[in-house]
């Protein structure tokens, strides 16, 4: 079954263009040209991916993704003309999976999208994916974080962060191998995206148990230590 993905932007040379690279991919896609109309096709329709401009009349990008994130873990790719990195901390803090800057190449975009549906397919993995700790249950199959017994919203991203390095205990990650194993392919941007994504997971998890901890390996990278804090 095809793909289907969900094209919010106003646009109308540009959607239309990323309709037709996606159809000729292999893609079902939809296509709104404001932000209310994006969030009814995001719950009505159910899309793989969405690929949301920021923008946009009726409800920006920003109001989209958080509406979006209320109600679904559908990936979002972020499409912006504004490349300064305050507004692509925005993006992730508020949820989305990736983003990329106009102009941009469409075989760089096609590359982001099939690498987010990579990350997000459930069928890539048959073992149940749960992880337990102090106080922490990291669960990848149901994304669920429960941190001293209450379920905290995680976005998809952070949660695979996570599970990936609790996965490892005491493992030293590059930012570079981070984006790599994490993200899923040579990333086009800056290692800056698992800063962001760090700092967000330690606002849910800074003080919850002494036996384990994200840490900071200075000039190196992030690991998550278990043992003494």
């Amino acid at each position: 079954m095809a793909k289907k993905a969900l094209i919010v932007e106003d646009d109308g040379n540009i959607s239309e263009l990323l309709r037709l690279y996606l159809e000729r991919d292999g893609f079902e896609v939809l296509q709104a040209a404001d932000g209310a109309r994006g969030v009814d096709l995001a719950r009505s329709s159910e899309p793989d991916i969405i690929l949301l401009d920021i923008m946009l009349p009726v409800k920006d990008g920003w109001q989209v993704c958080r509406e979006v994130r209320g109600f679904s873990k559908t990936p979002i790719l972020m499409l912006t003309a504004k490349g300064e990195t305050r507004d692509k901390v925005a993006g992730l803090e508020m949820g989305a999976d990736d983003y990329i800057t106009k102009p941009f190449e469409i075989k760089e975009l096609l590359a982001r999208v099939h690498a987010v549906l990579r990350r997000t397919d459930g069928t890539a993995e048959d073992k149940p994916r749960r992880l337990e700790f102090d106080k922490l249950i990291i669960n990848l199959d149901s994304y669920e974080l429960v941190v001293n017994g209450v379920k905290i919203d995680t976005p998809p991203k952070e949660m695979e962060l996570l599970f990936h390095l609790a996965s490892a205990p005491n493992r030293v990650y590059t930012r570079n191998q981070l984006l790599d194993e994490v993200w899923g392919f040579d990333y086009f941007g800056d290692s800056r995206t698992v800063d962001v994504h760090i700092k967000r997971l330690r606002e849910k998890l800074e003080g919850v148990s002494d036996q384990w901890r994200l840490k900071t390996v200075w000039g190196v990278g992030y690991k998550f230590e278990v043992g003494e804090a």
